[in-house]
């Protein structure tokens, strides 16, 4: 692109005639993510007519997944005009039209591994919102140790035969497919004979059971496959080598997170902004110093943590890869949401212990900081990463 200004102004006018005003800045105090945050597929419930259009009116342009092919239902931006684009619909304060594993995780993957028919099928419905997905990685015996899967997928002629079970599987329940791990070939050595299938959640044999955490919510699901048959067209890439799919996807998966919960979400207040709007200041500030000092760590932080985001995805977008860099992102992404909701119990002081009742927003703070404490699990846990990051990036010995 020669010349940004025309395609920033062309956003702007866009944005300014086709961004609802209600998905725009902050959500309410205790508004719930189903609220401020689209999830799509088969069986979402919009929560007003303004986060339908926004949607649909964003699905249109393929800005849900603005640097995807034009074929594939994508934006067809380069690289420099979907930062403009990001840059615009952050000045708006505009909400995520979509929130998706499809374009998070699998779209990525399809786009690499996939056969050209798997992309045709797959990637516009995840562009327009239609399908929700779901990942079937971690096994009860398989989580931190992924190769260690057991899940087999048999060899039937024209189809495989899936028996097995998963666990931690996000929103398993509300998802309708599923891209999943599973053992092609049970005599190969650990890190082969894998592979990636894509099936329906309301494929016969397929069941799933919630998992209640401490916060009260349950976003984490075990999953079951009783001889559930998928079509062998639905295996992405080569028989055998799902591995190297599930490895590229993991990395997709760790930027997620750490984009996710590291940087905060679009339109979200600060910590900081919170806390001058329940405390109040005392001429011109917070009173409390010890206070300061961990807001501002916390902002000094964060901006830190979004400029090396912005950095890595930038050398990602030129070719680099991000490696063993998304483990950087992973670790210290979800470390600043545990500082971030901490610090937001800090601010709600005795009445962010309220579990129940309006006055509480039914418990926003007290779930959402417990809620954090799984983000050093989920992607590979924190432990995981420092392994990575010890290795791969610093070259310390193993």
């Amino acid at each position: 692109m020669n010349d940004p200004d025309p395609f920033r102004s062309e956003v702007r006018a866009w944005l300014e005639l086709n961004c609802p005003q209600s998905m725009r800045g902050m959500p309410r105090q205790g508004q719930s993510s189903e609220e401020t945050v689209c999830w799509g597929g088969r069986r979402w419930v919009f929560a007003s007519e303004d986060q339908r259009i926004w949607l649909e009116r964003m699905a249109e342009r393929g800005w849900t997944a603005p640097e995807w092919p034009r074929e594939y239902a994508g934006g067809g931006l380069d690289h420099a005009q979907a930062k403009v684009l990001r840059e615009e619909l952050a000045r708006v304060h505009a909400r995520p039209p979509l929130a998706s594993f499809g374009l998070s995780m699998l779209g990525p993957a399809l786009l690499r591994f996939g056969s050209d028919e798997q992309k045709r099928r797959f990637l516009p419905p995840i562009v327009r919102g239609e399908i929700r997905w779901c990942q079937g990685y971690s096994e009860p015996g398989a989580g931190s140790d992924l190769a260690s899967l057991q899940t087999r997928a048999e060899d039937r002629g024209d189809h495989y035969r899936v028996n097995g079970q998963k666990i931690w599987t996000s929103y398993a329940d509300q998802a309708d497919w599923i891209f999943c791990l599973v053992r092609t070939d049970p005599l190969a050595a650990k890190h082969e004979g894998i592979g990636f299938l894509l099936f329906d959640m309301e494929s016969p044999g397929v069941s799933t059971r919630p998992i209640t955490l401490i916060s009260g919510s349950s976003p984490f699901c075990e999953t079951f496959f009783d001889d559930v048959r998928v079509p062998k067209h639905q295996l992405v890439g080569e028989v055998n080598k799902g591995w190297d799919i599930a490895k590229y996807l993991l990395t997709h998966e760790r930027e997620m997170i750490s984009g996710l919960f590291g940087a905060g979400g679009a339109g979200q207040a600060s910590v900081a902004e919170i806390a001058c709007e329940r405390i109040g200041l005392s001429h011109g500030r917070l009173a409390d110093p010890g206070l300061r000092h961990d807001l501002a760590r916390l902002a000094i932080d964060s901006e830190a943590f979004a400029s090396t985001l912005e950095r890595v995805v930038d050398e990602a977008k030129a070719g680099f890869g991000t490696g063993a860099a998304s483990s950087l992102l992973k670790y210290q992404g979800t470390e600043l949401n545990r500082q971030r909701h901490e610090l937001l119990m800090a601010v709600g002081g005795a009445e962010a212990l309220g579990w129940e009742g309006q006055r509480f927003s039914e418990g926003a703070l007290a779930r959402g900081w417990l809620r954090s404490k799984g983000s050093s699990i989920e992607g590979g846990t924190s432990e995981i990463q420092l392994n990575i990051i010890a290795k791969r990036l610093l070259g310390l010995p193993a």
